[in-house]
C-alpha cells in the first residue's frame, strides 16, 4: 500500500534543472573572477547537494540519487585507477632520467622557430600510438613544458600546444576509450567513425600547426641560449649516467601500444621499467623505487628550472585530481539521474529541421554536459541517446553523429578546469586550465571549423554512404556501420527528401 502512494518521479522543470548548474558555476566563475584561489572540490560537492534537494523535490529518493552518483563513479573506475598509475610513471620515468633525457637531446635537436609545430605533431603521432592524450601529456608533455620554457615560450601556449597534439592523437587513435565510446554510442563502426573524424579533425590540425608556427617564428627571436645552457648542464651534473639510452622507456610505451596490452598493466609495467633504469643507471636501490612511486621523485640541483622539472610523480600526487574525478563524476550521475539535461535540452530537438541545425545541436549538447556534468564520457553518451533517432530521420549516416560527438566533446573536456581532463592536464603540467585554454588551437578550432563548413553543406555524411565535400559537392563514400532497422530508416528518410528537394 505504501509502495501505491509513493509519488512517481518527474522531470525537473527548466527552473529547478538550473539550480544546481547555475550553483556550480556561480561559485566557480566568482573563484576566478574575485580570485579567491579555492580548489574545485568542495564547490562541485556542494553542487551535489544541491542536486539531490533539487531531485527530492522531484520525487526521486536519496538511495536512487546516490545510486546514481555511485554508478557514474564506477564507470570511470578504470580511469581512477590509471591516473594513478601514471603518477607512479612520471615519478620512475624521473628517477630513470627518462624524462630529463628527452629534454636534454631535446634542447639540442629542436630550434625555437621550429619548437612549437614540430611538439604539436610529435604529440599527436604519439597519440594515436598510444590512445591515450593523458599518457602523451604525462611524458612528452612535462618534457616539452621544460624546454619551451627554455626557449622564452609562455607556459599557456606551450601547455594548449602539447594538449592540442595530444588530444588530435587520442581522436584519431583506435586504441582510444573516448574513440571506441563515441563510435559505440552512435552505434557505428570504428573505422567509419575515424574515417569520418578527418574530414574536420585533420584540417582543424593542420590550421592549428600553422599558428604555432608563425608564433613559434615570432618568438624566436628572444631565445637566451643560456638559460638552455644551465638546464642541461643542471641535468647531467644531476643524473649519475645521461645516454640516449634513457629513451628506451618512451619507445617501449609505444611497443606495448601496438601490442594492445591494456591500459593499466602497461603502464603499471612501463613504470616498473623505469624502475629498473633507476637501479642500473642512477643508483636506486629497491626501497627507493617503493618511496618514489608512491611520493615521487625528489632531487636538489641548484637549478630552479632543473628543480621543477624533476620533482615530479608519485601515486600520491595523482590524489588530488583523483578527488575532484570522484565528486565531479558524481555530480554528473545525479544530473543525469533526475534528468536534468533532458529538462533543459530535450524540446530542442523539436526544432530541428536540417542538418546543419542538428550538428549544432549535437556539438554544443556535448559541451554543454562536460561544462556541467564534469565528465567527458557523459558528454558523449548522453547527446547521442538523446539524438541518434533524428540522425536517422534526416537520412544521415550514424558515423556523422559520432564524429560531431567528438568534436564537441573530446576536445571540450581539457578546457573546464573542474572536469576530470582540465583538472588532470593542469595538474600533470603544471599549468592552470583557464592559463592554457586560448593556446588550445586545435580543441577551440575543431568544432568551430566542423560548424561553419556544415553551414553550407559542407563534410555532411550520408545514410547511403554518399558525402559531401569542403565545398558542399556530393560525392559518393562507403556506407557506415548501423543497427539495421535503423539503417533502413535513414536511407527511407534519405530518399524521400531527395525526392522532395529534386
Amino acid at each position: 500500500m505504501e509502495e501505491q502512494k509513493r509519488s512517481v518521479p518527474r522531470l525537473p522543470n527548466k527552473v529547478e534543472a538550473l539550480i544546481p548548474i547555475v550553483f556550480l558555476l556561480a561559485i566557480m566563475i566568482s573563484n576566478y573572477v574575485l580570485g579567491w584561489g579555492q580548489d574545485p572540490h568542495i564547490p562541485v560537492t556542494m553542487a551535489c547537494g544541491v542536486a539531490m534537494i533539487v531531485g527530492k523535490v522531484c520525487g526521486y529518493s536519496y538511495a536512487e540519487m546516490l545510486a546514481g552518483a555511485l554508478n557514474a563513479v564506477s564507470q570511470s573506475l578504470e580511469a581512477i585507477i590509471i591516473i594513478l598509475c601514471v603518477g607512479c610513471l612520471i615519478g620512475s620515468f624521473e628517477w630513470a632520467g627518462t624524462i630529463p633525457s628527452v629534454v636534454y637531446y631535446g634542447l639540442q635537436c629542436i630550434s625555437p622557430a621550429m619548437f612549437l609545430p614540430l611538439a604539436c605533431i610529435l604529440c599527436a603521432i604519439v597519440g594515436i600510438a598510444l590512445g591515450s592524450a593523458w599518457t602523451v601529456t604525462a611524458t612528452l608533455g612535462i618534457a616539452f613544458m621544460a624546454i619551451g620554457t627554455t626557449m622564452g615560450f609562455h607556459p599557456g601556449l606551450v601547455a594548449g600546444m602539447a594538449i592540442s597534439g595530444a588530444c588530435c592523437g587520442d581522436k584519431f587513435s583506435p586504441l582510444s576509450d573516448s574513440t571506441n565510446l563515441a563510435a559505440g554510442s552512435a552505434q557505428t563502426g570504428l573505422f567509419d567513425h575515424v574515417r569520418a573524424m578527418i574530414t574536420t579533425t585533420f584540417p582543424s590540425l593542420v590550421i592549428a600547426v600553422v599558428i604555432y608556427a608563425v608564433l613559434s617564428i615570432r618568438a624566436s627571436g628572444n631565445y637566451d641560449p643560456q638559460i638552455a645552457n644551465d638546464l642541461s648542464q643542471a641535468i647531467t651534473d644531476h643524473y649519475a649516467y645521461m645516454s640516449p639510452v634513457l629513451l628506451i622507456p618512451v619507445v617501449l610505451i609505444v611497443v606495448v601500444a601496438i601490442l594492445k596490452i591494456p591500459a593499466i598493466p602497461s603502464v603499471l609495467l612501463i613504470s616498473l621499467v623505469g624502475c629498473v633504469f633507476a637501479v642500473i643507471f642512477q643508483g636506486a636501490n629497491f626501497s627507493d623505487c617503493i618511496t618514489m612511486l608512491h611520493y615521487g621523485y625528489s632531487g636538489e640541483t641548484g637549478n630552479a628550472l632543473c628543480d621543477t622539472l624533476i620533482n615530479r610523480g608519485g601515486m600520491d600526487s595523482m590524489l588530488w585530481t583523483n578527488n575532484l574525478v570522484i565528486v565531479a563524476v558524481g555530480f554528473g550521475g545525479i544530473l543525469q539521474k533526475i534528468g536534468a539535461v533532458e529538462s533543459l535540452l530535450g524540446h530542442m530537438i523539436k526544432k530541428v529541421k536540417t542538418p546543419f541545425q542538428l550538428i549544432v545541436v549535437t556539438i554544443l549538447t556535448s559541451m554543454f554536459c562536460i561544462t556541467t556534468m564534469c565528465d567527458q564520457y557523459l558528454g558523449l553518451i548522453i547527446p547521442s541517446s538523446m539524438y541518434k533517432d533524428k540522425y536517422d530521420e534526416l537520412g544521415l549516416g550514424r558515423n556523422m553523429l559520432s564524429r560531431s560527438l567528438e568534436d564537441g566533446g573530446t576536445l571540450w573536456s581539457p578546457l573546464i578546469p573542474w572536469s576530470s581532463c582540465g583538472a588532470y592536464h593542469a595538474s600533470i603540467l603544471g599549468v592552470p586550465t583557464l592559463t592554457y585554454l586560448p593556446y588550445c588551437f586545435m580543441n577551440i578550432i575543431n568544432p568551430i571549423y566542423a560548424i561553419i563548413t556544415a553551414s553550407w553543406g559542407g563534410n555532411i555524411l550520408f545514410a547511403d554512404g554518399s558525402r559531401t565535400n569542403l565545398l558542399g559537392k556530393l560525392k559518393q563514400g562507403s556506407v557506415a556501420g548501423a543497427p539495421e532497422e535503423a539503417h533502413r530508416k535513414a536511407l527511407a528518410a534519405l530518399a524521400d527528401i531527395r525526392r522532395k528537394s529534386a
